[in-house]
């Protein structure tokens, strides 16, 4: 599992930064996360291959995380693209991608799936329909699954922005242990299709009759990796909650603590903030992005970030990090 960092600009892009988005790939596959304006320039810059993303999950309908998805959508169409997409998001993304279509402004030719989180399936039970997704109970909203496969799944959770806004994790399944191949060897297994079979978990039958299960050959189960992604929120109970003993958290800290007041009013967190979510969350590392444009370096940023959860790092548009 890998993360690239597309852009960790808040608002609008700088010359050093663009606006919001991130990218998790994972053996031959990709998903992205927010696609702001100009994301599919940043991809073309790295690596990754837009024939091989499988979903993209957007947080909120604010511009600088959305505007980018109908440059993306049409080029993989003009690209030719035949494999089914997912997109995830707040209610309004169904509607904004139809509209789009209607008016020929983007070019969709291939299976296009679109899941609207409402905010009605993060209420707690009996909890009165007029409170809206910010009614707060005693209990943080429990994050939901929105998108799983055999290898990892997604989920997401309600934070606490201007407008409805979800944050995501992702979570590897467990991955089989430590492949003993002495052992397999002594055992008669030979080397080939046959421990490609047992590292996969399935058992193989020798030439002998003897059968040989994996976990003869296999060492304890390895826990996945997980990461979160919370942007744009003030500091919440949810935000704690997704990200809790996460391997990799990224963390919005678009203010430093002198503009708190800011932070709150247009519903953000100060890097001090974003640090204290990681370390009440048991998060093993932070990174921090979507900085306000007025900050010429995140090193203030940083520095202040650090004074709370040392194992914190700055984002930098196309940084790479593995969890």
């Amino acid at each position: 599992m890998r993360v690239i960092l597309l852009g960790t600009s808040s608002g609008k892009p700088t010359l050093k930064r663009n606006v919001s988005a991130l990218a998790m790939t994972r053996d031959d596959e990709w998903l992205l996360f927010d696609c702001g304006e100009a994301t599919q320039h940043q991809i073309m810059r790295t690596p990754l291959r837009t024939s091989r993303l499988s979903a993209v999950f957007i947080t909120h309908l604010h511009g600088d995380h959305f505007n980018g998805l109908p440059g993306l959508i049409s080029t993989m169409g003009l690209d030719g693209r035949e494999r089914a997409l997912v997109i995830v998001g707040p209610p309004g993304i169904r509607e904004y991608v139809d509209t789009l279509s209607r008016l020929k402004t983007a070019y969709v030719n291939y299976p296009l799936e679109i899941r609207e989180i409402e905010p009605k399936r993060f209420r707690e039970d009996g909890e009165e329909e007029s409170g809206g997704w910010k009614a707060r109970s005693v209990k943080p909203r429990r994050p939901l699954p929105v998108y799983e496969t055999e290898k990892y799944a997604v989920s997401a959770a309600p934070l606490d922005h201007r407008i409805y806004d979800l944050g995501y994790r992702v979570d590897e399944r467990p991955r089989p242990g430590e492949f003993n191949v002495e052992r397999a060897l002594a055992l008669g297994v030979e080397r080939g299709p046959m421990f490609g079979r047992l590292q996969s978990g399935k058992r193989v039958h020798l030439p002998n009759g003897k059968i040989v299960e994996p976990r003869d050959v296999l060492g304890p189960e390895r826990a996945g990796k997980s990461i979160a992604y919370c942007t744009d929120t003030r500091p919440c109970a949810e935000s704690v909650a997704l990200s809790d003993n996460v391997d990799l958290l990224i963390h919005e800290a678009t203010y430093t603590s002198e503009l708190a007041e800011e932070a709150v009013r247009y519903g953000h967190s100060t890097a001090l903030q974003a640090a204290s979510v990681a370390k009440q969350a048991g998060a093993r590392r932070l990174v921090i992005t979507h900085f306000s444009s007025r900050y010429m370096t995140a090193e203030p940023l940083l520095r202040e970030a650090r004074s709370v959860f040392e194992n914190t790092e700055a984002g930098e548009d196309l940084l790479e990090i593995e969890p």
